[in-house]
């Protein structure tokens, strides 16, 4: 557990230009300390002392205001940036070099038994505010812009946007043409301009 930690610790370090020392990480970024007692939770959790584990993450999550729960899966070098309103649910699993912005959930639908939580591969970065729901999976490399609400799986190496999320790109080639909020056709415009081709089509007819 000791080697992991130095490892987010690390992680932390190369990338985040803010970060001056390896002691103001340890003991001053939230994000570290939350991932520090979830593993310490999560060894007590493992070893079926499930109240003891439970007692921890309630403590970090009053500590930080990130809510890990002590059964979900972590692997090595997790960043999470800020950090404030971030929740992962039980049977959610993370994979190594993710980065994890904050408001962030990987929370359940209430439809699932089981496997409920999302699976994130590897190096993925799931930005500010974005919300991933249910036993889907995040493919590795890809990203999940902020905001987005993301209900199935994504391929890796791919960047999703919206509500619900959709794939604009994948494999670095644009896949889909963002929604543009500049310009959307005018409704209004276009029932004046339907209403004229009538009033003209029923003059000719006369």
């Amino acid at each position: 557990m000791f080697e992991l930690i130095k490892e987010d610790i690390k992680a932390v370090k190369d990338r985040d230009p803010a970060a001056k020392s390896t002691l103001e990480i340890f003991f001053l970024y939230p994000g570290v300390k939350a991932i520090r007692m979830y593993r310490r939770a999560h060894k007590a959790y493992l070893k079926g002392h499930t109240f003891t584990a439970r007692r921890i993450s309630q403590k970090a999550a009053r500590k930080t205001g990130i809510e890990i729960h002590p059964g979900a899966t972590i692997g090595k070098r997790l960043v999470i940036d800020h950090g404030t309103g971030i929740v992962i649910g039980e049977t959610a699993e993370i994979g190594d070099d993710v980065l994890i912005y904050q408001g962030v959930t990987l929370g359940g639908t209430g439809k699932d038994i089981g496997k409920r939580h999302p699976t994130v591969g590897n190096n993925v970065m799931i930005s500010a505010g974005a919300k991933v729901l249910g036993p889907i999976k995040i493919g590795d490399n890809s990203r999940v812009a902020a905001g987005a609400v993301v209900l199935k799986d994504v391929p890796p190496n791919s960047t999703v946007v919206g509500v619900p999320a959709k794939v604009v790109k994948q494999d670095g080639k644009k896949v889909a043409a963002p929604l543009d909020q500049i310009h959307i056709p005018d409704p209004v415009w276009q029932e004046i301009s339907r209403l004229e081709k009538e009033i003209n089509k029923l003059k000719k007819e006369k």
